[in-house]
Order: C-alpha cells, then sequence, then structure tokens
C-alpha cells in the first residue's frame, strides 16, 4: 500500500464516520449538563440568597453539599470544601447560622459580618476544637504539688 492508497482510504472512512446524517441531534436523546449542582436551592430560593450573602455568588467553588436536616424549624447543613458544616435554621425573623457552636442571627449586620468570618476561618483552617477543661493538654498541665497542711482550727470562742 502506498502513501497515496492510504490517504484515499482515510479519507473514505472519515466520510463515513463523519457523515452529516449521522450526526443529526436526536433531541430524545440530549443530555442535558445544566442540572444544578444543589438542587435544594431551586425549592428555597431564600436560601441562595443567605449563602450569598455569606459567602460570596461564587459560592459553588467553597461549598460540596447542602442537606436539608429538618422541616421545622426548617434547618440545613452546609458542607464546606474541606469537608466542614455549619448550619442555617429558618426563622420567622431572621436565618441563624450556627457555625463551630456559635448561633449568629443574620438579621443583624455585625452579626452576619462576624458569621462571615467565622466561615472564612473555617475555610482556612478547619474547626478549632476546644478540649475539656480547658485548652491544655495532658502533657502540658502541671504537675500538682502537694496541699499544705491545714492549719490547726483554733477555738476563738471565748
Amino acid at each position: 500500500m502506498t502513501k497515496d492508497e492510504l490517504k484515499e482510504k482515510i479519507k473514505v472512512l472519515v466520510k463515513q464516520i463523519y457523515n452529516p446524517d449521522t450526526l443529526s441531534v436526536n433531541t430524545d436523546t440530549d443530555v442535558t449538563l445544566d442540572a444544578p449542582k444543589f438542587p435544594v436551592l431551586l425549592k428555597f430560593p431564600e436560601l441562595k440568597d443567605i449563602i450569598v450573602n455569606l459567602l460570596t455568588d461564587q459560592y459553588e467553588i467553597f461549598i460540596t453539599d447542602i442537606q436539608w436536616v429538618a422541616p421545622k424549624p426548617t434547618t440545613f447543613r452546609v458542607v464546606l470544601g474541606n469537608g466542614e458544616p455549619f448550619m442555617l435554621t429558618y426563622s420567622p425573623r431572621s436565618w441563624i447560622a450556627q457555625i463551630e457552636g456559635k448561633k449568629y442571627y443574620l438579621l443583624n449586620l455585625n452579626e452576619e459580618e462576624s458569621a462571615t468570618e467565622a466561615i472564612a476561618r473555617m475555610l482556612a483552617y478547619g474547626v478549632t476544637e476546644e478540649k475539656p477543661g480547658g485548652t491544655e493538654t495532658p502533657e502540658e498541665t502541671p504537675t500538682e504539688t502537694p496541699a499544705a497542711e491545714p492549719a490547726a482550727e483554733t477555738d476563738t470562742t471565748a
């Protein structure tokens, strides 16, 4: 087989495979790639507004999952990209964000800003856990010194 014959065979095969009739799009079998990443946001559009306020309109980069946890009070678990969750609860007056165990009432601007900072801290460092009984680990606790002998009680009644 010569070089020219090979070229002709390839041209014929390409025309057979890429025939415009075979490339026509069948609308019955179309696959849509427009499926939302978080379908719960379609059901609760107010939740999307709160998430945009707490993060940005590019929240999809930072969130891996949004789970509907409880129907009353309507509570959602938002899982961040590093696997750390925080809770958003709807109340009639405002949304409540529970981040690292602390509640932030998002009606107040200063608490909304504090919640945003807490989420940023979670994204940067993960959850900061306090150990029970204080922040010292057992290796850091000072050795106990024996207590001084109690002084002998003196009777002050005359």
